[in-house]
């Protein structure tokens, strides 16, 4: 688009200093942090410096992020693309960094305007990726910028596709999403399910054909704002094993479940149906730690405690992967988390005429494969209307006494408080705005 180019990042104040050689830990000049090829944190700032844009982004702004030079240099190598790591997870930033919501949305909607998307859908990826930064799920948010833009460039995001929607029951929506931008596809299947329930009772939509669509938890917060009952979920790639089973086959396919509640608090469950997120696996890698046994599996199917040799084999598709919630086998109930991984995939997948399994972005090509030409995820969204059960101010009243229940229920002792779920990223998300 005319009038774009690259950022002009504001560094940290103060004379630039040379990384030399005998930096701790570090080699060829390369930081302690960055002495191992990992995941340039703030992607999206090291994408701005070194993409070749026609025009110019500014983020004109007190709060314009800041970059420290040890994280320039570090992010100025060929770095491998690792996401799903929290920022306290990372060594090496020795700073800290903030910018105001506002800004960062624009900056990021502006970035993925370069890429053809209509700027109503560029404004509402961003809202979607800063929200889970603001619940504190650095995970899915800004950091997976490079995501989308690498869809968008080779061209399985598609921008400003137009949908195929069906009505086959009044209570019931068909989107195929034509490989559009995961975000957009899925706001509108939630809006479509909350004013189905409006007129049915419940309103349940299915995606097929899309991409990736963020936090799971931030559609059902549409459905909670409108005073329902909501539900979120999505399949993904494989990197989960069955139980008993040696190659990875589902992906860690969130759950999302929501209710609201009283004074702010509502219920937001948001989880993986998996025992950690591969970003867990990829924080002990750039450690150099072994992980837990029980995390996940080698190629035969064996607990494996070396997490580079598990992320190998995933990004190659050579067997083994992450176990699913519960651990290896049926000691501790892992054919649960399994169970709720494949209920995903049936909803979200099978149900929604999507990919599954395996299949689902199978872009490069697994072993015996051919390569799709999209990642043709799935997602499933429902919506419950409270007020055809009971008055919607009783039930926000019977779930406060339930969470106070269990909020003044004894502590283990060495515990103060007892959470529900969602209450967490519900204060950060606050303490996020306020700051």
């Amino acid at each position: 688009m005319p009038g774009l180019s690259p950022v002009e990042p504001s560094f940290a104040s103060g004379p630039r200093r040379a990384l030399s050689g005998s930096a701790k830990g570090g080699r060829r000049g390369r930081p302690a942090a960055c002495s191992r090829r990992r995941l340039p944190l703030h992607r999206a700032q090291r994408m701005c410096q070194s993409m070749k844009w026609g025009g110019s982004i500014s983020m004109s702004s007190e709060h314009t992020p800041q970059i420290s030079n040890e994280l320039l240099l570090c992010e100025a190598r060929t770095s491998e693309w690792l996401h799903e790591v929290r920022c306290e997870d990372c060594l090496a930033c020795t700073f800290e960094t903030k910018v105001a919501r506002r800004d960062l949305e624009a900056f990021v909607a502006r970035v993925l305007q370069v890429y053809r998307l209509p700027p109503d859908d560029a404004a509402l990826t961003a809202r979607v990726l800063v929200a889970a930064d603001l619940r504190g799920v650095a995970s899915h948010g800004v950091a997976r910028l490079g995501r989308y833009i690498k869809g968008l460039q080779e061209g399985y995001i598609v921008p400003g596709v137009a949908f195929d929607i069906r009505e086959p029951a009044p209570a019931i929506g068909v989107i195929d999403a034509k490989n559009g931008v995961g975000q957009v596809v899925s706001e509108l299947a939630m809006n479509m399910a909350v004013e189905k329930a409006k007129a049915n009772g419940v309103g349940v939509v299915t995606v097929g054909n899309s991409n990736h669509y963020g936090i799971a938890g931030y559609y059902v917060q549409k459905a909670i704002a409108a005073g329902m009952v909501g539900m979120s979920l999505t399949n993904a790639a494989p990197l989960v094993v069955p139980t008993n089973g040696a190659d990875a086959m589902l992906g860690t396919n969130p759950i999302a479940l929501g209710a609201p509640g009283e004074n702010g608090l509502d219920f937001l469950l948001d989880m993986a149906t998996s025992v950690v997120p591969r970003g867990k696996l990829e924080v002990y890698d750039r450690n150099r730690r072994q992980m837990p046994a029980g995390w996940a599996v080698d190629e035969k199917g064996y607990d494996t405690r070396n997490p580079r040799h598990v992320l190998a084999n995933l990004l190659s598709r050579a067997g083994g992967g992450i176990l699913p919630l519960g651990g290896r086998g049926e000691e501790f109930s892992g054919y649960k988390g399994y169970g709720l991984a494949l209920l995903v995939d049936v909803l979200s997948g099978v149900l929604s005429g999507a990919a599954y399994g395996p299949e689902v972005d199978n872009v490069r090509g697994a072993p015996g494969s051919s390569p799709s030409n999209a990642p043709r995820v799935g997602h499933f969204f429902l919506a419950l209307d409270i007020a055809r059960f009971m008055p919607l101010e009783e039930f926000r009243g019977r779930l406060a006494d339930l969470f106070r229940m269990l909020k003044d229920s004894r502590k283990a002792l060495d515990k103060s408080v007892i959470y529900v779920h969602g209450e967490k990223e519900q204060v950060r998300a606050r303490l996020h705005e306020q700051s």
